[in-house]
């Protein structure tokens, strides 16, 4: 007894000291105790941040003492990461008894969706992006980091908040009325990890299951094309109908396994039986199998009860340099590929049934519950959706025409490339509690539309705070493919897409010299080629075109630069001593350079890599024509990725595209002059930049004294469309294409002409403007070229200003206002990064209709009046040209 009583004074002496003592962690911004109201039940939870030693620290994420009082109740708090400095999560300790917290899931964002100790999570879980960090599941194994794994958090761009949400399901446990304070506890260290932990998203966004059909797959796959990352964990996710999700990594037609689990069951983060590493150029895949049976309508994706789902959550980590947090793949890239997926992957894994994952209700009391739900007068935690209203938001976010919705809901096959930062603006919608419906509609009208009420029932209440994750490092368009047999597919961008000037990019003070191309390498790198000292003006060409500044020698610098498109430092420079006014670029899929010179007029093909000169030469030196064998100023290049064709655009003094194989021999050519004030297809006047678009075997013509782009087949060089715009003035100088975008770059303005010279954003099918844009640092003066990457990225190199800008795609949603049946939806602003479209996703269901709803303007051109001098530049005269003069470039 004695000696108990000696260690009770040595404890007690021991806290006295310890009172007195300054944590290292007196730098966080601590939390006043009296914003954490803890029950006196919650015993061990009243100290959220706990010491650790000199560099770490745990965080103990708690519910604050609460009492469901409902089965398939969802909690939500949140609390703040207590440093502004960056840190670590390395490791998670769940705080939760399998009795009472059905699952737990940990997200990281910058605002929460409420201030409040705790909320009912149909509130939503954060207004701004939230990315899934940590999930825990009753009789699911815990998660655990490896060995300098850690995930980033604080600091510029990590999440300022964590947000835990705690599903209660069966609350007999609370008979008693006691306190819960659920939750986890969280190692983090400021010491920087050298592996950066991360979440991969796979997600479908357009999967019909037919009703009744016995087994329905769900594909998706893309292409990797970052830094290595290697695989620790996954997550499976559906609702009732999934019976396996399986997850690969495809590399040289070698599928290799990441994971496969039964859907049905605990959804936590399972590790992965054996380390998986993915690399750039591998193919990402995954498949849910799905059954119809049972169900009278066909099911499509959503966050209802009578919807699916196909997620696959794939947690990685990377090296922390080039780490990147959240990635998303909501395409189908390689369809065929899954002729050859394992056989396993189509079995479903047998699952017992106490083992079975609770979505939200049983099934054997789902259909009888259904009925007497939608009867009940609504309460606020039990709140309906009505469909029009629904819509009405949809629309204000997509900002979609009514006729690119009633192609959306006839085409349920469309497809969105990669995720967009609208997924989660649109979950976070339906998370609302109230979505401007109207309190005063009259009972007959909603018993009228029953079968356009979305019922918030358990399975809802589960489902839908999926998709709260918003992807950040994503941009989305809509890709649009037919059914099997209708023919190639073609990418299509209908939501609201914009770009502006990345201010923060110091690559605008390059300073090289004109610079008259740009591109972008299999890296995603930027290539620039530029004119050095030299530069072209009246001075340049004789009236024939030969070049008259030959004693000059060639450009004694290098002449090619490869930028990192971050930071814009210079990675690698080559060309010196061979050029004489280089004009067009492209990098084929191999990295090999193809790039002309105006005044050699000859085309070059060069390895990157090689000091032993050109791989290929096309043309004679210094030598105008206009035969098989000869180029007169050539202006551009573009190389087939499938058949390594070449495309070459002859030029300033020939009217043609000519057409040779891989190998440099002569195939083909089209094209003549044009003349007069309507040139017909096929006719050009100076055909200044070339963009493929591989999967709809055509080639697009920057036809630049003409303002316009022709498209022509490049099998059959028959002509496809047409692209004017009055808003493209007289010139159109340069175009480039990516995932169903066609991005330009016009001239300036003649004298007394309107239009401002700036970028512009279209869509490729129809031609419609979607975006203009123009820098904020400098201005434009002859933009010459333009590159666009498959992330939304635009650069866009200037031949007078010797600049090249870099401008990043942005969410763009402006002041509106939607009405519909005399509800009014009121304002949503905000920016995140690209537009996806999501008709797919809803505008199938039954009792849907655009009828009523506004027309919404998505453009956001800048139309600002250019109040420079209109007159042409002096420099770059393509000599002698027709009145009135252009400059030549």
């Amino acid at each position: 007894m004695a000696g108990v009583r000696s260690l009770l004074v040595l404890l007690l002496v021991f806290q006295s000291s310890c009172l007195g003592f300054r944590s290292p962690l007196s730098v966080f911004k601590r939390f006043k105790e009296t914003t954490r109201p803890f029950s006196d039940e919650c015993l061990g939870t009243t100290r959220p941040v706990i010491p650790i030693d000199s560099s770490d620290f745990a965080l103990d994420i708690r519910m604050p003492g609460v009492t469901p009082t409902q089965s398939d109740t969802y909690f939500c708090m949140s609390m703040r990461l207590p440093t502004d400095e960056e840190a670590f999560v390395i490791d998670f300790k769940p705080r939760a008894s399998m009795d009472t917290v059905h699952h737990m899931l940990l997200f990281g964002c910058n605002m929460p969706s409420s201030t409040g100790s705790y909320w009912y999570c149909d509130e939503g879980t954060c207004i701004d992006k939230a990315n899934i960090l940590y999930a825990w599941a009753r009789n699911a194994p815990p998660t655990r980091l490896p060995e300098g794994v850690g995930f980033r958090v604080g600091g510029e761009t990590g999440s300022k908040y964590f947000v835990l949400q705690v599903h209660y399901g069966d609350i007999s446990a609370f008979r008693d009325n006691h306190k819960d304070c659920s939750g986890v506890s969280l190692h983090l260290t400021r010491l920087p990890q050298p592996l950066i932990a991360g979440m991969y998203l796979m997600m479908s966004v357009d999967t019909v299951i037919p009703a009744g059909e016995k087994v329905v797959n769900s594909d998706i796959s893309c292409h990797y094309k970052k830094y290595p990352m290697h695989v620790f964990a996954y997550r499976v996710h559906t609702h009732h109908l999934g019976q396996v999700v399986s997850g690969y990594r495809v590399r040289n037609e070698q599928w290799t396994l990441i994971g496969r689990q039964s859907p049905q069951l605990p959804q936590a983060f399972y590790p992965v039986e054996h380390p998986v590493d993915v690399s750039f150029g591998d193919i990402l895949a995954a498949r849910c199998v799905f059954t119809g049976e049972g169900r009278t309508e066909d099911t499509h994706i959503g966050g209802t009860s009578s919807d699916e789902m196909c997620n696959l959550y794939i947690m990685y980590y990377m090296e922390a340099k080039h780490a990147v947090s959240f990635m998303t793949c909501t395409q189908n890239v390689a369809p065929d590929m899954f002729r050859t997926i394992p056989p396993e992957a189509n079995i479903p894994i047998p699952v017992k049934s106490d083992m079975v994952m609770m979505h939200g209700h049983h099934k054997e009391t789902e259909s009888k519950d259904k009925t007497p739900l939608l009867q009940q007068p609504k309460r606020e935690e039990e709140e309906v959706l009505e469909q029009g209203d629904f819509y009405s938001l949809l629309s204000k976010l997509l900002g979609e025409r009514e006729d690119v919705v009633h192609v959306h809901k006839y085409n349920p096959t469309e497809k969105a490339e990669s995720e967009s930062d609208l997924v989660a603006e649109i979950a976070n919608v339906v998370q609302k509690k109230d979505l401007g419906r109207s309190d005063t509609r009259e009972s007959a009208e909603h018993e009228e539309r029953d079968n356009a009420i979305l019922v918030r029932d358990r399975i809802h209440k589960f489902h839908r705070l999926e998709s709260t994750l918003r992807p950040a490092e994503s941009r989305v368009f809509s890709l649009q493919q037919p059914l099997p047999g209708e023919g190639t597919w073609e990418p299509e961008h209908t939501g609201d897409f914009h770009v502006e000037e990345a201010l923060d990019w110091p690559g605008v003070y390059l300073l090289p010299g004109q610079v008259s191309a740009v591109a972008l390498d299999p890296k995603n790198n930027l290539v620039i080629f530029h004119r050095g000292d030299h530069i072209w003006d009246g001075n340049s060409f004789d009236s024939k075109f030969v070049y008259q500044q030959r004693g000059l020698g060639p450009i004694e610098e290098d002449t090619i630069l490869v930028i990192d498109p971050n930071n814009a430092t210079v990675l690698q420079s080559s060309g010196k001593n061979l050029f004489y006014l280089p004009h067009g670029l492209s990098v084929d899929n191999d990295g090999n350079y193809w790039v002309t010179d105006v005044a050699l007029h000859q085309v070059f093909k060069l390895d990157p890599n090689s000091k032993e000169g050109p791989l290929l030469i096309l043309g004679r030196s210094m030598q105008p024509g206009s035969d098989q064998n000869h180029f007169c100023q050539p202006t551009d290049v573009a190389v087939d990725p499938d058949t390594g064709t070449i495309f070459v655009s002859d030029g300033y003094c020939n009217s043609r595209i000519m057409q040779f194989s891989p190998s440099g021999n002569f195939i083909t050519q089209w094209g003549e002059e044009s003349s007069g004030r309507n040139p017909k297809p096929g006719q050009f006047s100076i055909p200044h930049s070339l963009a493929l678009v591989p999967h709809l075997d055509q080639l697009c013509v920057a036809d630049r004294e003409n303002g316009r782009i022709q498209c022509f087949k490049t099998d059959t060089k028959e002509f496809v469309q047409e692209i004017k715009h009055a808003s493209f003035g007289r010139n159109v100088f340069a175009i480039s294409y990516v995932s169903g975008l066609l991005f330009a770059v016009n001239g300036k303005p003649y004298f007394g002409d309107q239009e401002p010279v700036q970028g512009f954003v279209m869509n490729f099918s129809s031609g419609e403007i979607i975006d203009t844009f123009k820098p904020v640092r400098k201005h434009f003066d002859m933009p010459h070229d333009i590159t666009a990457s498959a992330d939304g990225t635009v650069y866009v190199g200037d031949a007078h200003a010797n600049t090249v800008w870099k401008f990043t795609s942005a969410e763009k949603m402006e002041h509106r206002s939607v009405k519909k049946a005399g509800i009014e939806a009121q304002e949503i602003k905000g920016k995140g990064s690209g537009g996806l479209n999501l008709g797919n996703f809803f505008a199938s269901r039954k009792g849907y209709s655009r009828k009523g709803f506004d027309r919404l303007s998505t453009e956001g051109s800048d139309h600002e009046k250019d109040e420079e001098d209109g007159s042409e530049s002096e420099e770059e005269y393509s000599a002698p040209l027709p009145a009135p003069t252009t400059s030549s470039s």
